[in-house]
């Protein structure tokens, strides 16, 4: 294949990775059991609901050995194509230094988009895939608890209306525990998973055993008589079958966790094998008991089992929504960091990783917005068809922007790139449009919710490049201010003033603003600049970057990525050691708060000008988010029209 083979390692350095295996001892056992903990509660909980929903397609037509065996294939098939091929063996070697998932890899595009047009683009290719990734985080919780709990109606049909109230409880301990982080709950979530997969393997297996012939379905030919005999209509089961893969992109955004070699080696031998043997079992069973369709899953083990059973579902169940929450809550803050989300409350939950993170403001949103699909749909059939869509548009932006990056990164010819990503484009825009079909009964849901956020983050990215144009426009260059400083009048005195300003070369509007009406500079003055760079993180050696201008004025430069949260007293308590006298008692930060109004010609429309305004008055202030002292802090209003 020439230049067209994979890369040997991740996208932009090779260093991430290993290292990661060095923090966890290699892979022991202990990475593996933990990356099932973390990596696997989505689509590993799928059993729950996946064929059976797309049998109940169906419906009136009813269903034969040619449905199940048809559906069998077409979900064995998705394992294979989706989740093995496109995610497991071709995307996860396209890791931003050793970092997943859709923000990483667009941040990759962008930096190798051969023009600045195409980094818009691919920008906003991967905004889309952002959104329905938070769209689908609100849905997740809210199936998989339902369908786990609604296995206490095969155990007893009187338990029925507990489902739902006991459903609205899980979820809401679940969301009221994010606060105190999950890190010692985590611990436990790695062996749960370890007994789910062994559970529902030795399901799957004893029916398999039973009824042998049900193995045939791998073969695709299966699948392609379900398209015969029903046409058109087998068409809409994908958008069921689907919901097999639910929770793949999972695969790809942890990667920064745990490296891709853990996840390779667990998904090969121990998840997938453990999903199929269960799909098809389930399979087998309605094989012989069509009648079984009331919830195959449960109706796999004997009834004494069945109430141990929801219990560990329960527990999966939760584990697959903490999995999504926790990626929430990491996507928010890489939105943030790249610009396209309001500074937000970042908590760290963990005093030694740095990936624990609760963001309160994300945090509601979901839960209210799970709680009302709950509330809303009231079973998992119902939820059903409004799952399919954040997935499998998710899945379309990831393969385009793949795309990108392994034809301009890794050099692939444009004949591979358009035979291997131009296959998978073809799975993901058919299970794509099969979803679409859903809109009615349910599917707008998600649509809607990423419609909305999307609005929000290109209004606020927006917003930011007008008041940037407009700060420029009336702030003074750095050069004139300095040239002058010489020959002026100006008073110094005792102390370090700092001053944060988002462009190093112009004066920040707060010392312009402390000149005009204290009539003072101080002896020491820092211009701190803070930069979000499109990588995971920063190396401590390449953190900060100091230059004096003049005599007691220095420009300082602090580099994050974006999974970092910014710190910047602690990073400036680091600058006696570059050789500038910094007393954190003598510091003072001068911060602008901008006040925001409408220009006589508003350059964004009414709307998008509205959600800005919002998004900025409800932005966690500058003193919060940078973790300055705030008795340390004088702030001075800012005008600014746009």
């Amino acid at each position: 294949m020439g230049t067209d083979r994979l890369p040997a390692g991740p996208g932009v350095t090779t260093a991430a990775a290993p290292a990661a295996a060095a923090r966890h001892g290699g892979l022991a056992a202990g990475v593996l059991i933990g990356v099932l903990g973390v990596v696997y509660g989505d689509i590993g909980t799928s059993p729950l609901y996946a064929l059976r929903t797309s049998l109940l397609y169906f419906g009136d037509r009813g269903f034969g050995p040619v449905e199940v065996m048809g559906v069998l294939s077409l979900i064995f098939w998705a394992l294979i194509l989706t989740v093995t091929v496109k995610y497991v063996l071709v995307i996860m070697h396209a890791d931003n230094r050793g970092e997943g998932g859709i923000v990483a890899l667009m941040a990759l595009a962008q930096r190798v988009a051969p023009t600045p047009r195409a980094k818009v683009i691919l920008g906003l290719i991967g905004l889309a895939g952002a959104c329905l990734f938070l769209g689908d985080g609100m849905i997740t919780p809210a199936i998989s608890v339902l369908s786990a709990l609604e296995g206490m109606e095969v155990t007893s049909p009187a338990l029925k209306e507990f489902v739902l109230p006991l459903a609205v409880l899980v979820i809401g301990v679940l969301f009221a525990v994010q606060v105190r982080g999950t890190g010692s709950v985590g611990r436990v979530f790695g062996p749960v998973m370890v007994v789910w997969f062994l559970c529902i393997a030795l399901l799957g297996g004893m029916e398999i055993a039973r009824h042998p012939f049900v193995l045939l379905a791998v073969s695709p030919s299966y699948g392609f008589s379900l398209f015969v005999r029903h046409g058109t209509f087998a068409f809409e089961v994908l958008g069921a079958v689907v919901l097999a893969v639910t929770g793949a992109e999972a695969l790809y955004a942890d990667m920064g966790h745990f490296g891709a070699e853990p996840i390779r080696l667990t998904w090969l031998f121990f998840v997938l094998p453990s999903l199929v043997l269960n799909y098809f079992g389930q399979g087998a069973l309605l094989l012989a008991h069509p009648l079984a369709l009331q919830n195959p899953f449960y109706l796999l083990g004997p009834h004494w089992a069945q109430l141990p059973l929801v219990v560990l579902a329960t527990f999966a169940t939760v584990i697959a929504s903490q999995s999504v929450i926790s990626g929430a809550f990491s996507l928010a803050r890489q939105a943030t960091q790249l610009g396209l989300l309001p500074r937000m409350t970042v908590r760290h939950t963990s005093a030694t990783e740095e990936g624990q993170i609760y963001v309160p403001q994300i945090n509601a949103m979901l839960a209210l917005g799970v709680l009302f699909l709950v509330l809303a749909f009231r079973t998992s059939d119902s939820l059903a068809s409004a799952y399919g869509i954040a997935v499998t548009g998710t899945f379309t932006c990831t393969t385009l922007l793949a795309a990108v990056v392994f034809r301009r990164q890794f050099g692939w010819r444009a004949r591979s790139v358009g035979l291997v990503f131009g296959g998978l484009l073809v799975v993901d825009l058919g299970f794509f449009s099969a979803n679409l079909l859903k809109v009615p009964d349910g599917g707008w849901v998600p649509l809607a919710i990423g419609i909305a956020l999307f609005a929000l983050m290109t209004s606020w990215q927006r917003g930011r490049t007008l008041m940037m144009a407009r700060w420029r426009q009336d702030s003074l260059p750095l050069g004139s201010f300095l040239a002058r400083l010489p020959q002026s009048r100006i008073v110094r005195v005792p102390g370090i003033a700092i001053f944060l300003t988002g462009n190093p070369d112009y004066i920040p509007a707060a010392l312009l603003h402390n000149l005009k009406h204290n009539k003072v500079l101080h002896e020491r003055v820092l211009l701190v600049t803070v930069n979000n760079l499109d990588v995971p993180e920063v190396e401590a050696a390449n953190r900060i970057e100091t230059e004096e201008m003049q005599p007691g004025i220095w420009r300082v430069t602090l580099r994050y990525g974006f999974k970092e949260s910014p710190d910047i007293p602690r990073e400036l308590a680091r600058l006696p050691e570059r050789g500038i006298a910094f007393e954190p008692m003598q510091a003072s930060y001068f911060l602008g708060r901008e006040m925001i109004v409408p220009a006589m010609v508003p350059k964004m429309p009414f709307w998008r000008l509205w959600l800005f305004l919002v998004m900025a008055r409800n932005a966690v202030s500058a003193t919060e988010f940078f973790r300055i002292p705030s008795d340390r802090v004088v702030e001075l209003g800012v005008r600014v029209a746009i």
